[in-house]
C-alpha cells in the first residue's frame, strides 16, 4: 500500500497550514484560516457524538454527509484525493495533526456518498501519528511461525454489562484455526499478572496484546481502562499504568478493545488512551472512539487476526476487518481508530505455506479428556467453555504459587456433583498453564497405569525418558523415593514442570468408610508419594484432581480443594448461546426451550445433553420434556446417584439440606446454623459438602464459603418438611439474612 502524509499545523493563531507529502517531489502545501477548521469542528462535534451515532443506523446519509465534507476540508481546489482514489491497492493516509483536529472522524472521508476506508478496489487507512520515533529500526522481518497473541480480558464484580470475552476469545481461536495461532491468555485481569506474564515469556514473544474490557473517561476527565485486582474488583487503569506493567516489552501490535480507548476527552484536547500508549512505546494502538457493540468488537478482532495469522501485513489487516463489519452492515464499523509510530504496518508472520515454517506444539487440552471407549472428548473444548472466572482465578492462583507461601499446595481437588464441569474447568486450567507438560489419567489408577505417565509426557530428550523408565519400574525402591529422582532438579523432570490430572477420581480410587471416603489401597501408594515428592524436591509440577467426593489430604502434604457450584444466571446465558437449540431466539418451541432449560437445573452437562434431546425431529419433544419433568429419577443420572446419597444419611442431616432448600441463593454458613437449628450443624455442613449434596462456594465480595442445595436435589427434598417447618425455615432465613446483610456493620474499607 501507498503511504501519505497528511500533515496540518499552526502558522499563526489565525491561520495553519496542511502539508501532504507522497513520498516522491515536493510537498503540496496550502494554508487555511481557523475560521474554517472551527466550523468543520462544529459541524463534526453536533452530529459525531457518542449519543447522536447512538441513534443512527447503518448507511446513514448524514454519516456520509460529514464524510464528503471532511473529505472536501481535505481535498481543497487542488483536489488532493484524487490521486488517492484511483491507487489500487489501497493507500495510508498518516495524518499528524493537534488537539481537536486530530480527534475528527477521519474514518468517515466519503466522496460522491461512498466511505474511502471500506472501497473494494482503492481503501484508505487512516493513522494518526504519533510522534518521530520509531519502535522498530529498519525493515520488519515476519517469523516464519503462527501469530502469537496475548490475550487479557478484564471483568471486575458489580461492572455491567458482563462481557462476552470467552466468544471473542473463541471467535479469534475459530478465525485463526486454518493456519494457526498461539492464544496465550492472561486469567487474572490484573495488571501485575500481565507484567509477570509479558515478563515470563520475554521481549519479542508476542505479536500481538489484545486488551478486552470496558473502558471510560474517569472523574478527572481521563482515560482509564476497567481492569481488576486480586480479588476480582474494579480498579481503574490508566495508559501509564498499562505502560509500567509492559515494561518496555511491547509487541508489534496493542489492541485496547473498549469503549471510548480511541476517544480523545475534552474534543481532543486531551490524548486517547491509546495515543498515550504510543508515546509511552507502543508502536501500533488500536482502540474504538465511541461505545461499540460486544459483537462487532469481537467480529473485527477475529476477522483482523485472521488476516494477521495468514501474513497479511498490518495495514491490510485492519482495513480487511472494517471492510468485514461494513459488508455486515454494522453501524459502528466506523468507530475503530489507528495509532502509531514510524514503524511499519508490515506482516507479522509468514503465510501457511512457508519454507520451514514452524507449527504449534502444544496440543488442545479437551484431547486429553478422551473417552477410553470412543476416543472422544469428554469437557467442553476450549472454544465452548464458558464462566467460572473467579473459580479459574483462584486456581491458577494455587497452581502457580511456589510451595513454602500462603495459599501454596501441591494438589487442587476440583469437587462437586456430577455434571458441573470438574473435567472441563481441569481442562481449561491445563490451557491456561502452557508452559506446563500434561498427564491426564481417568478413572481407577493403579500402579502398572501410573508407569505410563512416562509415555504421557514429552521429555526433552530419549535418555531422559529411558532414565524415567527406569527409575519407575525399578519395584526395589520405595515410590516416594523414585518419583524424588523424577522430579529432581537433575532428574528427568527436574526442568520440565507438569500437571498430573486424576480425572473422575472417585471410580477407583475412593473407599468408603464409615460414611466418609478415603484412598483405596492402591491410590495411597501413589498419591501421597507424588504429593511428598513435589514437596520435597521444590517441584512446580502439580496435581489436579477432579471428584464427586472429599477425602483426607495424605499426612505431610497440602491439598486445596475448590468446590463449584451451579451455573449463575450470567453462565448460563453465556452457555445457552453456544447451544445450536435452546440458545435464544432458536427455531425450537419457546415452551420447550424455556422447559428444557428449567429441567436442567442450572446443570451444564445436563444442559447439553437437553440441547441434543430437543433438535431430534424424530422425538416425541413434549412428552419427553413432560416425562423429565414428571419422573426426575428415571430421566436426571445425578439425580439417581443424588437420592441413593441422600437416603444414606441420618435424618438430622436431611433435614438440614431440606431447611437450606427454602433459599434461592448461595448463603453464609451462619444462615445455615440458623435455619437448622442443631449441635451437630456444623457436621451435617460439612458432610454435606464433602458428598456433594451441598455446593461450597466463595462469596466475590467476603471471600468466605457460601452454600447453595443443587437444583437437582430440590424435587427430592422439598416433601422431607412440612408445611410448618417449611414456613419456620423460610422466617429463620429472613432473620438471618436482614442480621448479616442489611444490620450488621459494613466491613472496613467498604462503600457506605
Amino acid at each position: 500500500m501507498i503511504t501519505y502524509e497528511l500533515e496540518i499545523f499552526e502558522r499563526t493563531s489565525d491561520y495553519s497550514e496542511l502539508r501532504l507529502s507522497t513520498g516522491g517531489g515536493q510537498p503540496k502545501t496550502r494554508g487555511v484560516d481557523k475560521a474554517a477548521i472551527d466550523q468543520l469542528i462544529d459541524l463534526v462535534t453536533r452530529h459525531y457524538g457518542q449519543h447522536s451515532v447512538a441513534q443512527q443506523v447503518f448507511g446513514s446519509p448524514q454519516l456520509g454527509d460529514l464524510g464528503m465534507r471532511l473529505a472536501a476540508f481535505l481535498d481543497g481546489d487542488e483536489r488532493w484525493l484524487t490521486p488517492i482514489l484511483h491507487q489500487p491497492p489501497g493507500s495510508t493516509l498518516r495524518i499528524t495533526v493537534a488537539g481537536r483536529l486530530r480527534h475528527l472522524p477521519w474514518e468517515l472521508l466519503a466522496v460522491d456518498g461512498a466511505h474511502l476506508t471500506v472501497s473494494s478496489q482503492a481503501p484508505l487507512l487512516p493513522v494518526r501519528a504519533v510522534g518521530t520515533n520509531t519502535a522498530f529500526k529498519g525493515p520488519v522481518t515476519p517469523g516464519n511461525r503462527p501469530l502469537r497473541v496475548l490475550f487479557m480480558a478484564t471483568s471486575p464484580e458489580g461492572v455491567e454489562p458482563v462481557l462476552s470475552y470467552e466468544a471473542e476469545e473463541a471467535a479469534i481461536l475459530a478465525a485463526t484455526s486454518r493456519t494457526g495461532a498461539e492464544l496465550v491468555v492472561e486469567e487474572s485481569g490484573t495488571l501485575e499478572g500481565l507484567r509477570f506474564l509479558n515478563r515470563d515469556y520475554g521481549a519479542g514473544y508476542f505479536d500481538v496484546l489484545h486488551l478486552s474490557g470496558h473502558a471510560t473517561i474517569n472523574g478527572d476527565g481521563q482515560p482509564v481502562f476497567l481492569v481488576e485486582n486480586e480479588f476480582g474488583e474494579h480498579v481503574d487503569a490508566t495508559a501509564d499504568q498499562i505502560a509500567h506493567a509492559m515494561a518496555g516489552h511491547w509487541p508489534r501490535l496493542i489492541f485496547v478493545s473498549g469503549c471510548l480507548t480511541g476517544n480523545a476527552p475534552g474534543a481532543g484536547t486531551v490524548p486517547s488512551m491509546s495515543e498515550s500508549l504510543v508515546h509511552s512505546g507502543a508502536p501500533a494502538v488500536l482502540g474504538w472512539a465511541l461505545p461499540v457493540g460486544d459483537v462487532s468488537a469481537t467480529d473485527f478482532a477475529a476477522e483482523l487476526y485472521r488476516s494477521l495469522a495468514d501474513g497479511v501485513p498490518l495495514d491490510r489487516a485492519i482495513i480487511e476487518a472494517r471492510q468485514h463489519l461494513y459488508a455486515q452492515k454494522r453501524g459502528n464499523w466506523h468507530l475503530l481508530r489507528v495509532y502509531a509510530d514510524r514503524s511499519p504496518l508490515a506482516p507479522m508472520v509468514t503465510p501457511l505455506i512457508t519454507k520451514e515454517r514452524a507449527r504449534i506444539q502444544i496440543r488442545p487440552a479437551d484431547q486429553e479428556f478422551l473417552d477410553p471407549q470412543t476416543q472422544l472428548s469428554r469437557v467442553a473444548a476450549r472454544a465452548a467453555f464458558v464462566g467460572r472466572r473467579r473459580v479459574i482465578q483462584r486456581c491458577l492462583r494455587t497452581l502457580k504459587m511456589p510451595l513454602g507461601q500462603a495459599g501454596a499446595a501441591e494438589a487442587l481437588v476440583l469437587h462437586g456433583m456430577g455434571g458441573l464441569g470438574k473435567s472441563s474447568l481441569a481442562s481449561r486450567l491445563l490451557e491456561r498453564m502452557p508452559t506446563h507438560q500434561r498427564a491426564v489419567w481417568y478413572g481407577h489408577v493403579d500402579l502398572k497405569s501410573f508407569r505410563e505417565l512416562t509415555t504421557k509426557v514429552p521429555f526433552s530428550t530419549v535418555e531422559q525418558q529411558v532414565e524415567a523408565d527406569k527409575l519407575l519400574a525399578n519395584d526395589q525402591a520405595p515410590l516416594l523415593v523414585r518419583l524424588r529422582h523424577l522430579l529432581h532438579v537433575d532428574g528427568p523432570l527436574g526442568r520440565t514442570p507438569c500437571l498430573f490430572v486424576f480425572d473422575d477420581f472417585e471410580e477407583g480410587n475412593l473407599d468408603e468408610r464409615d460414611g466418609t471416603y478415603v484412598l483405596s489401597a492402591e491410590m495411597a501408594g501413589i498419591l501421597p508419594a507424588l504429593l511428598r515428592a513435589i514437596r520435597e524436591t521444590g517441584s512446580p509440577s502439580r496435581v489436579v484432581i477432579t471428584s464427586r467426593y472429599r477425602f483426607p489430604a495424605p499426612v505431610g502434604t497440602t491439598v486445596a480443594v475448590e468446590s463449584l457450584e451451579t451455573l449463575t444466571a450470567i453462565e448460563q446465558t453465556k452457555k445457552l448461546a453456544n447451544l445450536r437449540n435452546l440458545r435464544p431466539g432458536s427455531v425450537i418451541d419457546p415452551d420447550i426451550r424455556r422447559r428444557a432449560i428449567h429441567a436442567s437445573a442450572g446443570n451444564p452437562r445436563l444442559l447439553d445433553w437437553l440441547d441434543l434431546i430437543v433438535g431430534d425431529t424424530s422425538l416425541d419433544i413434549d412428552g419427553l420434556i413432560t416425562a423429565i419433568e414428571e419422573e426426575t429419577d428415571r430421566f436426571r443420572r445425578e439425580t439417581i446417584l443424588a437420592a441413593n446419597l441422600l437416603d444414606s444419611q441420618v435424618p438430622e442431616l436431611q433435614q438440614m439440606l431440606a431447611k437450606v432448600n427454602v433459599i434461592d441463593l448461595p448463603v453464609p454458613a451462619a444462615t445455615v446454623r440458623a435455619v437448622h437449628d442443631h449441635p451437630d450443624a456444623s457436621a451435617h455442613l460439612k458432610r454435606a459438602v464433602e458428598l456433594g449434596l451441598i455446593e461450597e462456594g466463595t462469596d466475590p465480595e467476603t471471600r468466605q464459603p457460601r452454600y447453595f442445595v443443587s437444583n437437582v436435589l430440590r424435587p427430592l427434598i422439598r416433601p422431607l418438611l412440612s408445611d410448618d417447618e417449611y414456613v419456620q425455615a423460610c422466617a429463620a432465613a429472613a432473620r438471618s439474612l436482614y442480621e448479616l446483610w442489611v444490620t450488621a456493620p459494613a466491613p472496613p474499607g467498604s462503600a457506605s
